[in-house]
């Protein structure tokens, strides 16, 4: 089991790579700003747990901004492993099937919170920002599940 967890967090931290190159490939030629999204949920996770960000300004600007993409990183790990898991239970899709749910996952894992928390509704998106999100993801989904098979092809 340890064996399938670990090639779960190294898939996810694949995926996460994959993810986030595609994301700011995208930010670089289209000349979009980065989401602020992912500052706002650890803000308002801290807040609802009542932990403090210390800092005023910029230097608290600067954690949220820091941990919001370790929290990115969690939940691209934690997706990772979870498809490690399933894999390992017996769940052995094929590779374009496989990557879309692996997709769906992390998706979910990171839209979900957007939308509990009031920070973003996804029923309110454009086509252009649901490319934005799905894009990204298909990359994530795709490298994870290929890398959680434990084969150098999907």
């Amino acid at each position: 089991m340890m064996r399938t967890l670990t090639r779960g967090a190294l898939a996810g931290a694949a995926g996460t790579t994959a993810l986030n190159t595609v994301t700011y490939a995208d930010m670089a030629l289209r000349g979009r700003p980065a989401s602020s999204t992912p500052e706002q949920t650890i803000d308002l996770l801290a807040g609802k747990a009542g932990v403090g960000i210390p800092g005023k300004g910029a230097q608290r600007e600067a954690r949220l901004t820091g941990l919001g993409a370790l929290n990115g990183i969690a939940v691209g790990v934690g997706a990772g492993t979870a498809t490690a898991v399933l894999r390992r239970a017996g769940l052995g899709l094929p590779w374009w099937a496989g990557a879309a749910v692996t997709a769906g996952l992390a998706m979910a894992a990171s839209d979900i919170p957007l939308a509990q928390l009031g920070i973003s509704d996804p029923r309110t998106w454009s086509a252009k920002d649901w490319l934005s999100d799905v894009v990204p993801h298909l990359a994530y989904g795709l490298v994870t599940y290929t890398a959680a098979a434990g084969r150098g092809r999907p």
